[in-house]
């Protein structure tokens, strides 16, 4: 079932024209044919009627989606592949409404659904990088200037995070990239990034900004004087992170248009992900995902917190 070929729209939905092909395809990436209990992994496990197994240590039924990001679903399952296609193989997403468009669902349940597929993102954001490492931060949330007068933040200048998020990201030159929001751009925040992420044995390239300039200490330090006008400087250069603070920036701005605070490292892993499958076909990206599923959250929690 794994081994099936789709690598259009099209594809997909001959391939999973029902509620049972799709269990069957979640089953094979989940459990590989030994199905396994979510509430106890030791126990043997019994097969019932309309696709449920029972646990026998627990003695609680279940089926491939409890415990994971359809647990409890209305929605059929052919929507939701359709949702995960889409959001993994748009390079800079989809919103909400077009999702609600696209699949004949409500948009509420359309925002509820890209964000329950956003919290398994977080997969493919948290790697050990070696080599040209290249870190840079950036900062989410608009323009002072752009904004209505009454909206607009005093003393904002610079590198404030009074209305803007800092976000740090760095990158393996070739290979792949971490990025987080963080709380400032400090020395003390950046080393701890970077040392979470970072080999020793890695090279690390930056701009000027003294919150790296403790990392000489540990690694060995190229630095490129954006202030000066200098953008490559021999091997020194931010243009790969660079690269993909464009392709955030421009999600955001032309799909999202607006992401809140507490929301906004859903959006990024979101983005890492993708950039982090580039080399992957949109079957592989697809199936990784949907192998990847076993983080649930719930509407309450996502409105409230």
């Amino acid at each position: 079932m794994i081994n099936k070929n789709f690598n259009s729209l099209y594809d997909l939905l001959k391939a999973f024209p029902d509620e049972q092909a799709c269990i069957d395809h979640l089953e094979a990436l989940r459990w590989g044919g030994k199905v396994v209990s979510p509430f106890d992994e030791t126990s043997t496990v019994y097969e019932c009627k309309g696709n449920k197994y029972r646990c026998r240590n627990t003695g609680r039924y279940f089926n491939v989606k409890t415990g994971t990001m359809l647990d409890n679903t209305k929605i059929v399952l052919q929507k939701w592949f359709v949702a995960v296609w889409l959001v993994t193989s748009h390079k800079k997403g989809i919103s909400s409404h077009q999702l609600a468009r696209d699949i004949d669902v409500t948009q509420k349940t359309a925002w509820f659904m890209l964000h329950r597929i956003r919290k398994c993102f977080g997969i493919e954001n948290d790697n050990d990088l070696d080599g040209n490492v290249e870190v840079d931060e950036t900062y989410v949330g608009g323009k002072n200037k752009n904004r209505h007068v009454s909206k607009k933040v005093e003393n904002c200048q610079g590198r404030s995070t009074k209305d803007k998020t800092p976000v740090v990201g760095m990158v393996s030159r070739g290979g792949k990239l971490n990025a987080r929001k963080v709380d400032n751009v400090q020395a003390k925040t950046l080393s701890r990034e970077v040392m979470r992420h970072v080999k020793s044995s890695a090279s690390l390239h930056t701009d000027e900004w003294c919150g790296y300039n403790s990392l000489s200490k540990i690694y060995e330090h190229f630095v490129v004087h954006h202030g000066a006008g200098v953008y490559v400087d021999g091997v020194a250069h931010t243009n790969t992170i660079e690269g993909f603070w464009s392709l955030l920036k421009r999600g955001i701005i032309g799909i999202y248009h607006f992401t809140s605070q507490k929301h906004l490292q859903n959006y990024i892993d979101e983005f890492v992900f993708r950039y982090n499958t580039r080399t992957n076909t949109e079957a592989q990206r697809f199936n990784l995902l949907l192998a990847n599923t076993e983080v649930r959250t719930t509407y309450r929690r996502l409105v409230n917190g």
